[in-house]
C-alpha cells in the first residue's frame, strides 16, 4: 500500500512546528536567565557600592548626637551587624519581594517613591527620544545623501553642539528666553499649582492620565510643561541619532550594490530608503535604545533645572541627605531599565535580521 502523502505532509508540518516552538521556548528560556544574571549582577554591584560609600546610614537615620546605645540597637535593627555576605542575601531576598526600605527624606516607602517619580522621568525621556527619531533620522540621512553641502555642514555643526553644551545651561537659557521673555510655554514643575491633585493619577503619565480623564485643560497645561524640557532632551537625542544615521548611511552610499542600483536608473528615492537605508535600520535599534536609556539615565540636571518631580531629581536629593536606601533604590530602577532597553534591542534586532538569531 502506498503512503498517504497528506498524512506524511501533516506529519512534516507537526514537526517543524514542534520545532519552531521548541526553538522559541530555547530563546525566551536564554533571554530571561540573561536578564536574571544581569539582575543580579546590578543587586551585587550597588549593594557594594552602597557599602563603600562614606556613608554611615545609621547616623543618617539617629544623627551624629545619638548615644553609643542608640546607634548600636540602629545598627542591630538595620541588620548591619550581621556578615556582608549574609547582608547581601538579605537584600536581594528583600529587592525580590519589593522591599526596597524606607526613605529618610520623604518618610514613604522607597518603592512607593519610585512609583511616584519614574513615571514622570518615563513621560519626559519618550517625548525626548521621539523627537530625536523623527528629526534625527532624516536630518542624518539627508547629510549623508549631500555631503559636503552647506546642510550637511550645519547638520555636523548642529550635533557636535549636541556633546558641547552643557544640559543645565540650555536648560537656564531656555527658560529665560522661552518661558520668561516669550511666554510660549509653562515654568518648573508638571502642572500650574491650580491644577495640582486635580487628575487622577492612573498610569502616572499626566498626559495619558488627561486623555483617559478627558480633560483637556489639564491636558494642554501639561504639555506646555512638558514640551521645554522634551525638546531639550530630544535635542542631545537628536544630535547623537543624527551623527549615527550619518555615519551609517555614508557606508551603505559607498557599497557596490547601491552604485549598481544607480547604474541601473533606479529611482533616487527609491536607492536612498530601500537600498541604502534599510540595511541600517537594524543599527538604528541599537542606537535609539542606548540613545532612550540615556535620556532616562541621565535627566538629572533637566530635572533640577525645571523643578521635575522625576528620579533624577529624587536620586539628587536622596545623594544630599544621605538617604542610601533611596539612592540604592533609585540606582536599581534605572539599571534595570537600561538592562531591559537593552534587551528589547536585541530582541528586535534578531526579528529585522533573522541572521542574528541563535
Amino acid at each position: 500500500m502506498s503512503a498517504d502523502p497528506s498524512a506524511a505532509n501533516n506529519l512534516n508540518s507537526l514537526e517543524k512546528a514542534t520545532g519552531r516552538l521548541g526553538q522559541t521556548f530555547k530563546d525566551m528560556s536564554y533571554f530571561l536567565i540573561v536578564i536574571l544574571g544581569t539582575f543580579i549582577g546590578l543587586l551585587a554591584i550597588t549593594f557594594f557600592i552602597g557599602r563603600i560609600v562614606p556613608i554611615d546610614p545609621v547616623l543618617a537615620v539617629v544623627g551624629d548626637r545619638a548615644s553609643k546605645e542608640v546607634y548600636e540597637a540602629a545598627r542591630q535593627a538595620m541588620g548591619l551587624d550581621r556578615p556582608l555576605i549574609m547582608q547581601f542575601f538579605s537584600y536581594v531576598g528583600d529587592v525580590f519581594s519589593g522591599n526596597l526600605g524606607n526613605s529618610i527624606s520623604t518618610g514613604r516607602s522607597v518603592a512607593q517613591d519610585l512609583a511616584r517619580v519614574f513615571p514622570a522621568t518615563l513621560e519626559m525621556a519618550t517625548i525626548g527620544i521621539i523627537i530625536g527619531v523623527v528629526f534625527g533620522v532624516p536630518m542624518g540621512v539627508y547629510a549623508a545623501t549631500h555631503q559636503s553641502g552647506w546642510l550637511d555642514q550645519l547638520i555636523r555643526v548642529f550635533g557636535l553642539l549636541g556633546y558641547a553644551v552643557p544640559a543645565f545651561w540650555l536648560g537656564l537659557v531656555g527658560l529665560a528666553f522661552f518661558y520668561a521673555h516669550l511666554g510660549w510655554v509653562a515654568g518648573p514643575g508638571r502642572l500650574d499649582v491650580f491644577y495640582d491633585g486635580m487628575i487622577d493619577q492612573v498610569t502616572g503619565l499626566y498626559l495619558i492620565d488627561a486623555i483617559i480623564a478627558r480633560d483637556w485643560e489639564i491636558f494642554a497645561n501639561a504639555f506646555a510643561h512638558l514640551i521645554l524640557p522634551s525638546f531639550i532632551l530630544g535635542f542631545f537625542s537628536l544630535a547623537y541619532i543624527s551623527r549615527m544615521t550619518r555615519s551609517f548611511m555614508l557606508e551603505q552610499l559607498g557599497q557596490e550594490f547601491v552604485t549598481t542600483a544607480r547604474v541601473k536608473g533606479v529611482a533616487e528615492w527609491r536607492v536612498i530608503w530601500r537600498h541604502a537605508f534599510y540595511p541600517i535600520r537594524i543599527q538604528l535599534v541599537t542606537v535609539i535604545g542606548l540613545s532612550y536609556a540615556a535620556l532616562l539615565e541621565g535627566s538629572v540636571m533637566i530635572e533640577t533645572v525645571f523643578s521635575w518631580p522625576g528620579i533624577g531629581n529624587y536620586l539628587t536629593t536622596a545623594l544630599f541627605n544621605a538617604d542610601m536606601n533611596a539612592v540604592l533604590g533609585a540606582t536599581l530602577v534605572i539599571g534595570t531599565v537600561f538592562i531591559l532597553i537593552n534587551k528589547l534591542s536585541d530582541l528586535l534586532y534578531q526579528f529585522l535580521d533573522p541572521r542574528a538569531r541563535r
